[in-house]
């Protein structure tokens, strides 16, 4: 298929760009010299990360040296997060690395010991994302996010129409980053996307829609689609607790600071209206913006069933995936059908939850690759370990950061004594003001840094910020971070975004402005529904 061509330092490449290396090789968070940029663009990116070598350290000293009233621990612990949110912002250094930057800091300058500083690291919801990243790379190697999409895009009448293909991918989108990450599953389904842009495109020329010399990247409808898949991966990232890093942040420092367990059943029975609503006000919100500048067209439905008969059968190396994927999954909601079923107090729920812990099923599920044999007279197995060391480590450890800090605020005071101070400052006693406070500064700052630095940041703050205020933190802790994993503005804002950007054909300008629209919707609909799902859930009481 047709791919489009990347300009490196402005000038025109005369080399053909290897789409499937580019999306799928594992790079998540890439230095200035990896990206293809226009000479503003890199000019711009060039200024904003040196900028962060000398912001980040120039933060924190003048905050240190500034008399605030806090503890000596809290005073540094707030100079140094300082540092590391400019280094997130900046980017000087890739993001993870910007957190162990921090993490090193507060152990050299002794604000905790190394052991307390470490500790969250090792945590169950560090293993969940392990296992679950090593389930999405067999998904990934073995192309079973490809034949999933096709199979969809194969059904009667869906390929005839463009809105209803734009639709198709962004429900394949939600679907599949529920369970897999948000940027491997827009990574997945990428080279797909742009070879029925290319069939669209073409067929457009032919019938003398477009001009001759027309510019294929700058079309509404390459736009809308692309866009879904960004947009629609955030959203069906929130289903699931493993579907975007800011969940299992949030979720455990919610249940940390009430006491209050949220099972993965809770969590999915939760989320399903909330990214429902959210999907059909994308879907509403992106053809109105991106209006494609066709309905129908023929050719798109051929070019599905072609890639789809390339494909072939489904293979050994497929079904066992699928099975591994599937007894995790299975094992991951078995205590809420136990609850369903018997209640919270029965001896089957208790038996199962307190042994079917989340990271444990999640290791266990993704050691069935390296079980199940492909073929079993070569001892090969689904999934090699040279084949499993290339998931997103980067966002393993940014995620493990995070968790560290907001491990570290709760301890320090630091977090109670911000929320308090806020909570005097604005005058803000009840759960509606708060909650929208915690929704627009979650996203706020998810426009600018990742979406896990958003909720390690936010959430820890939000939890004082109730308890000073009398309030239960539980719906404006949840609220903060379901908006976490929003931010749909820049490129910069997640790392699905930036995919689809760096294809050429998303221009920023309809970026900004979908992604402020969806901003906004996003934040209504998660401050209106959350409270009520929360009550129906029979949380936070």
């Amino acid at each position: 298929m047709s791919a489009p061509h990347g300009r490196a330092n402005g000038a025109p490449s005369n080399s053909r760009t290897d789409v499937h290396a580019a999306l799928l090789g594992g790079k998540t968070f890439r230095s200035l010299s990896e990206q293809k940029l226009s000479p503003r663009e890199e000019k711009f990116e060039r200024a904003r990360m040196t900028s962060g070598f000398v912001l980040a350290p120039l933060v924190s000293i003048v905050f240190a040296l500034i008399p605030m009233g806090l503890s000596d621990q809290q005073h540094m612990l707030a100079a140094v997060l300082l540092g590391v949110i400019v280094l997130w912002i900046t980017e000087p250094v890739p993001i993870p690395i910007g957190g162990l930057i921090g993490v090193g800091a507060v152990v050299v300058l002794g604000i905790v010991p190394a052991e307390d500083a470490i500790g969250p690291f090792g945590s169950s919801t560090i293993f969940t994302f392990i296992g679950a990243f090593v389930l999405a790379q067999a998904m990934l190697h073995h192309g079973i996010a490809q034949r999933v999409a096709l199979s969809v895009l194969n059904l009667p009448g869906v390929g005839s129409s463009i809105y209803r293909v734009i639709i198709a991918f962004g429900l394949i989108t939600c679907a599949l980053s529920a369970f897999v990450s948000n940027t491997a599953t827009v990574a997945m389904l990428m080279p797909t996307a742009l070879g029925i842009l290319a069939v669209i495109a073409e067929l457009m020329q032919e019938r003398g829609i477009v001009k001759e010399d027309f510019d294929p990247l700058r079309l509404r409808v390459g736009a809308a689609l692309l866009l879904m898949l960004a947009y629609g991966a955030s959203v069906g990232g929130l289903l699931t607790p493993v579907g975007s890093p800011p969940n299992l942040i949030g979720r455990g420092l919610i249940e940390e600071a009430t006491g209050e367990k949220i099972s993965f059943g809770q969590w999915m029975v939760m989320a399903a209206p909330i990214c429902a609503a959210m999907f059909v006000v994308l879907a509403i919100v992106m053809l109105m913006l991106n209006k494609p500048e066709i309905r129908k067209i023929e050719g798109v439905e051929e070019f599905v069933r072609k890639e789809l008969a390339e494909l072939g059968p489904m293979s050994r190396a497929e079904k066992n995936t699928l099975v591994a994927f599937g007894v995790t999954v299975l094992l991951w909601l078995l205590p809420a059908f136990a609850a369903l079923f018997g209640g919270t107090d029965s001896t089957v729920y208790t038996f199962l939850d307190e042994r079917l812990d989340e990271g444990v099923v999640a290791v266990l599920g993704a050691s069935l690759l390296f079980i199940l044999p492909v073929d079993w007279k070569r001892r090969e197995p689904t999934l090699t370990w040279t084949q499993a060391a290339k998931i997103d480590w980067g966002t393993i450890i940014l995620f493990g950061c995070g968790i560290i800090f907001g491990s570290l605020l709760a301890d320090t005071g630091l977090a109670e004594t911000i929320g308090t101070g806020f909570a005097e400052m604005t005058g803000v006693t009840s759960v509606i003001p708060i909650t929208i406070v915690s929704v627009v500064l979650a996203i706020l700052i998810s426009e600018t840094t990742s979406n896990t630095a958003s909720a390690a940041v936010i959430v820890p703050i939000v939890i004082p910020l109730c308890t000073a205020a009398g309030i239960d933190p539980f719906v404006p802790a949840l609220a903060a971070t379901f908006a976490a994993s929003f931010g749909f503005m820049l490129p910069v804002s997640t790392p699905q975004n930036a995919i689809v950007y760096g294809t050429g054909a998303v221009p920023i300008t309809k970026m900004i402005r979908t992604g402020i629209v969806f901003d906004i919707c996003g934040a209504v609909l998660i401050v209106a529904l959350i409270p009520i799902m929360v009550g129906i859930v029979g949380l936070g009481q």
